[in-house]
């Protein structure tokens, strides 16, 4: 059985949640894993996610809601994070992409949740998106461990996230024709990759143009099974004991 180890759902979602649910199970998925990471998926999705059997939480702020998190929101984040639901902080972490302008914020914001990550004893979701150097620079100075979510970087600096402790969330991405991850997977062992799909964003190949989904993570399994010429029963193994051990699940 397949683990979808990030992925994200709507209000609109939830409507009709069975039937979602059981459309992802019918492609092998019995756990996904949901982020939560602004403060209107806290406030919205949090009470509705901690009551379905097969849906683990990880929360916090994403580096978009730097400009807009206050304390209250930080004291709100440390109430959900006692309930047994909650496997994780994240999504946190920098995104330059589209401005560097609120980069200060979005570091502090980032600082504050992996001190609160290192506390409470948690496992951390990174997002670093053309922030590979301040990212890791911040990281170093924390004991914290988890997944670099959505990782589409070199192998270089895969090398230098697993040697932190970290695993590599591969996604979609993967499949994609442009995608230079093969190059990277074929050098990275299965005991450091977790799968996941980032849904309803980044729908793999030959889905492109369709909302993704957590069904397609056996899309995503069997693509790096291919790369790494194993069988792809392997990598559901693998992948699913590392995303056991990660979250304690």
């Amino acid at each position: 059985m397949y683990i979808d180890s990030h992925c994200h759902l709507s209000l609109e979602d939830f409507e009709n949640i069975k039937e979602y649910m059981k459309e992802v199970k019918n492609n092998h998925v019995n756990k996904i894993i949901l982020s939560l990471c602004s403060r209107e998926d806290l406030h919205n999705l949090f009470s509705l996610a901690i009551l379905q059997d097969s849906i683990y939480l990880t929360i916090g702020y994403h580096p978009e809601e730097a400009d807009y998190i206050q304390e209250k929101d930080i004291i709100f984040l440390k109430e959900l994070l006692k309930n047994y639901k909650v496997i994780g902080i994240g999504e946190i972490g920098l995104d330059y992409h589209y401005t560097k302008e609120n980069k200060i914020a979005q570091q502090k914001l980032f600082e504050e949740q992996l001190k609160l990550a290192e506390q409470e004893n948690l496992p951390v979701v990174i997002h670093s998106r053309d922030a590979t150097n301040d990212t890791i620079e911040i990281l170093k100075k924390y004991h914290v461990k988890g997944v670099i979510h959505c990782f589409s970087g070199s192998l270089e600096t895969a090398k230098q996230y697993i040697k932190m402790g970290f695993f590599l969330g591969i996604g979609g991405v993967v499949t994609f024709k442009n995608s230079k991850l093969p190059d990277v997977i074929r050098e990275v062992p299965l005991e450091c990759l977790v799968l996941e799909t980032d849904s309803p964003y980044l729908t793999p190949e030959p889905y492109r143009g369709h909302k993704n989904s957590p069904q397609y993570i056996p899309v995503i399994a069997q693509k790096i099974a291919d790369i790494k010429n194993v069988s792809v029963e392997e990598v559901v193994s693998i992948t699913s004991q590392n995303i056991k051990k990660i979250y304690h699940i």
